[in-house]
């Protein structure tokens, strides 16, 4: 493997994936199109990861795993907000600012409220 690209984060996930579709595609045995395409999906995700193990262009190799690192972060990141925002919805209502999109957490029960979003400084009214 001297000068290959080896096994990575990314490659693990295509891994990963690939074994989605094994599962993927026994549960759709009935349905032989759509099972014959999860196949077809499970092969070309294994000949790719392959690829990418074998492969000799290290550096590009590398830049795809850091990109995968920054989708992976900002899944999580997004996640971890909406398991937050689940965990707060007695307290507080989430709004979304109409110009930026900004997100606003307001208390629960105040009536209706004249908000300005820290952001951009947009004034708009919402009921809590």
């Amino acid at each position: 493997m001297y000068g290959r690209n080896g096994y990575d984060a990314y490659s693990q996930f295509l891994l990963l994936a690939a074994i989605v579709l094994v599962v993927a595609s026994m549960l759709f045995s009935r349905l032989p199109a759509v099972a014959l395409l999860l196949q077809m999906g499970e092969y070309a995700v294994l000949v790719y990861c392959v690829f990418r193990v074998l492969s000799r262009n290290v550096l590009k190799r590398q830049q795809e795993n850091a990109r995968y690192y920054e989708r992976r972060q900002r899944f999580l990141r997004w996640a971890r907000g909406l398991k937050d925002r689940w965990q707060q919805r007695k307290e507080y209502k989430f709004f979304r600012c109409p110009s930026c999109h900004a997100l606003l957490r307001v208390p629960r029960g105040k009536g209706r409220l004249q908000l300005t979003c820290r952001k951009c400084g947009n004034r708009f009214e919402r009921k809590t």
